[in-house]
């Protein structure tokens, strides 16, 4: 991050991190800046408990208080700065993803990644983002088994069972096409092939439905442009050093480590601070490949129609913007 946005964060959060020590450690006449410093050298370098004592001069048992209060502190008192926006919010996210694909109605891209933990023994947890087109983590959910495919972690999640109680995505509004025909069409997100297909959430047509210069190719063109916003928010997060290698944490810390990163990532963009956006992520999608499921699935055969309604109508509208 740059200077001036430290200055801001350090200045919006001393209230919080200028608090009573625990009673088991020396009082630490640490400033709020020392602490913010402490904390965010450990999430941007992924600089371990020992090197953090050496270079602020401070014992290994307040490095780690200074870490975990840090992180508690973003998850506990700017876990708002992640939302998943209203009604009014989202026409705007969904213009936007409009703007850079021709396609009406996408309100996220969705993505899950993997991250190794190394404690007492090697795990690997993961994490769900949805994310609007400039990046900015709207939902995110943390601590599943890393070796779920994406579709088991999506059934998981609460977003899921929000979206299919309509509390959110609740909205079909009414879409002229290229024909001015009005039709309704869903609110959605965009997912890789790892994912369902429903009215909601468009994956993209397997090979051998695609054929050149067809709808089918046409739509898959357009979704790609919106689901590699996904991608890049995900390379993103693993720029942060304490996610970039194994994790070597207890998995309720390597959880907080991720809520953390996604909640600085946000306040950087709520900056206009682009230092932290991955620029390229192939490796990271290399790395992420071996989880990848390939199958599309349906829930039932009346979600199957209505999916299939929306992803042809959608077909349709971006072979003829293209």
């Amino acid at each position: 991050m740059t200077s001036s946005t430290f200055e801001w964060l350090s200045g919006l959060l001393e209230p919080l991190l200028d608090c009573r020590d625990p009673e088991n450690l020396f009082p630490l006449n640490l400033s709020a800046g020392t602490r913010l410093g402490i904390g965010l050298f450990r999430l941007t370098n992924g600089s371990d408990y020992p090197e953090l004592s050496t270079r602020f001069g401070v014992p290994v048992s307040a490095a780690k208080f200074c870490v975990k209060q840090l992180c508690r502190v973003l998850c506990t008192n700017f876990r708002f700065w992640v939302s998943f926006p209203n009604s009014n919010d989202l026409e705007s996210v969904s213009k936007s993803f409009q703007n850079l694909s021709g396609l009406p109605n996408c309100c996220g891209a969705i993505e899950s990644f993997r991250f190794e933990i190394i404690s007492n023994s090697t795990q690997c947890v993961a994490a769900q983002i949805v994310v609007d087109s400039s990046c900015r983590i709207l939902n995110i959910v943390a601590g599943f088994d890393g070796y779920m495919s994406n579709a088991m972690i999506l059934k998981a999640s609460t977003l899921f069972k929000d979206i299919e109680e309509g509390i959110l995505l609740n909205n079909s509004p009414s879409i002229n096409t290229n024909d001015e025909v009005s039709v309704n069409l869903n609110q959605y997100l965009v997912g890789d092939k790892g994912y369902p297909l429903h009215p909601w959430l468009m994956v993209p047509f397997m090979d051998d439905e695609t054929l050149p210069g067809s709808d089918e190719e046409s739509f898959n063109k357009a979704h790609e442009v919106m689901r590699l916003l996904g991608l890049r928010t995900a390379a993103s997060l693993q720029n942060w050093g304490i996610l970039r290698g194994p994790i070597r944490d207890e998995a309720k810390m390597a959880v907080a480590y991720i809520g953390a990163c996604s909640i600085l990532h946000n306040s950087l963009l709520i900056r206009e601070d682009f230092t932290a956006l991955a620029s390229v992520f192939e490796d990271y999608q290399v790395q992420q490949e071996r989880y990848k499921d390939e199958s599309c699935w349906f829930e039932d055969d009346f979600d199957k129609g209505n999916a299939l309604v929306t992803r042809s109508t959608l077909a349709t509208m971006a072979k003829k913007n293209s």
